[in-house]
């Protein structure tokens, strides 16, 4: 009998598609893991994702390689979430969204806590600095709508990012909740507004914090 065409290639469509929840499991289990504990052992992942360490290590080398998927996972988050950003034809809501979302992503709690702990590589530079253009077009985009205080700089949304990443309570949905809590607090700083002394200085200045992602043994 003659097999229905792409019938063959079905068996194969399902093994990808486990594949990737399988991988997906264990760079949740991963983020978990490492959110707690950077130093903690890979087989603390292969643990909580429910597999052998044998699975994992098909899929990843060893703990550098899986804490380097993660932290290219933020970046590219982070640009895509720009990139959309940008088609918002409102300025301040350009602005002021892209970091809502970032914050709800998480994706600076993974990057401040997995600096310095993996070689980065050439391509995760490129996409570094393509995150840094757009950052700076939204940041320019809201000075240029007149609600953005002049005395920030665009070196300060890391701060502002870094501040709602620390905030975390056991609790996943609380800790979304007093994130963007936190957001609306430092975005009403950032906000232009008569009668507004000038921020203290100096402003933190283009690779100030750079020093983070020097490889740490």
């Amino acid at each position: 009998m003659q097999t229905p065409p792409g019938s063959a290639e079905a068996p194969l469509a399902g093994r990808r598609a486990q594949a990737a929840r399988n991988n997906e499991v264990i760079l949740e289990a991963a983020r978990a893991v490492f959110l707690d504990d950077p130093k903690a052992p890979i087989a603390a992942v292969a643990e909580r994702a429910g597999v052998g360490i044998s699975a994992l290590y098909r899929r990843y080398a060893g703990k550098e390689d899986l804490l380097r998927q993660l932290c290219h996972d933020g970046l590219r988050r982070y640009v895509a979430e720009a990139e959309t950003a940008l088609a918002e034809p409102d300025d301040w809501a350009a602005f002021a969204g892209f970091l809502a979302r970032v914050v709800d992503a998480d994706v600076h709690s993974l990057t401040v806590h997995l600096a310095g702990t993996f070689t980065p590589t050439e391509e995760m530079g490129r996409d570094a600095v393509r995150a840094s253009e757009l950052a700076a077009a939204l940041f320019d985009r809201a000075r240029a709508s007149g609600r953005l205080r002049s005395d920030v700089v665009v070196q300060d949304l890391g701060l502002l990012l870094e501040a709602c990443a620390a905030v975390r309570v056991p609790d996943p949905e609380r800790t979304r909740q007093l994130r963007r809590r936190q957001l609306a607090v430092l975005l009403a700083g950032l906000s232009a507004a008569p009668g507004v002394g000038p921020l203290p200085g100096p402003a933190p200045a283009a690779g100030e914090f750079d020093w983070r992602w020097r490889r740490r043994e």
